[in-house]
């Protein structure tokens, strides 16, 4: 996939059923220690996950993934810092989607000052963590064996950079 073919824009309402789509088809426990993500309404998942809290990429009239953002506190102090999690529908993934949409924030970020973006990975999706190497994020902390997943302790990676 060319990424001239993938567009990117926050969040609307009328994207509610497609996200949460996406978060049941890509959430499980080789990414999250959650439960299964599986929402209970679209109403709570607009709670969560308010229009315009994402970014999401566009492929001709279907929404391919996206990335969500918000500050990790409400407190004043800490406003100069965006979390953020990410999530590519799997017939959209490898397809340099990620990338395109990590570009996108980065942009939105620096453009609201934001200073830093931080995240968290598990230690057992090494996929992810070259991923979010491979756009500029180091390790800047780590709960050693933080979740027991599977029959296995695994460590919670802490991950960030600067904008």
């Amino acid at each position: 996939m060319n990424h001239r073919d993938i567009q990117t824009r926050l969040s609307e309402m009328r994207d509610a059923a497609r996200l949460m789509e996406i978060d049941n088809l890509v959430w499980d426990r080789l990414n999250t220690p959650a439960e299964k993500m599986e929402w209970e309404s679209r109403e709570k998942y607009l709670q969560s996950c308010p229009p315009g809290n994402q970014i999401v990429a566009v492929i001709g009239d279907e929404i391919g993934g996206y990335i969500g953002f918000k500050p990790p506190t409400p407190l004043p102090s800490n406003a100069h810092v965006l979390e953020l999690n990410i999530a590519i529908h799997p017939a959209y993934q490898r397809q340099g989607i990620g990338r395109v949409l990590m570009d996108a924030l980065v942009r939105l970020a620096a453009e609201r000052g934001v200073r830093k973006l931080s995240l968290r990975v598990l230690a057992s999706n090494p996929g992810a963590v070259a991923f979010y190497e491979s756009c500029g994020f180091a390790e800047q902390g780590r709960l050693v064996e933080e979740f027991w997943l599977d029959g296995q302790y695994v460590d919670d990676i802490f991950m960030w950079r600067k904008v």
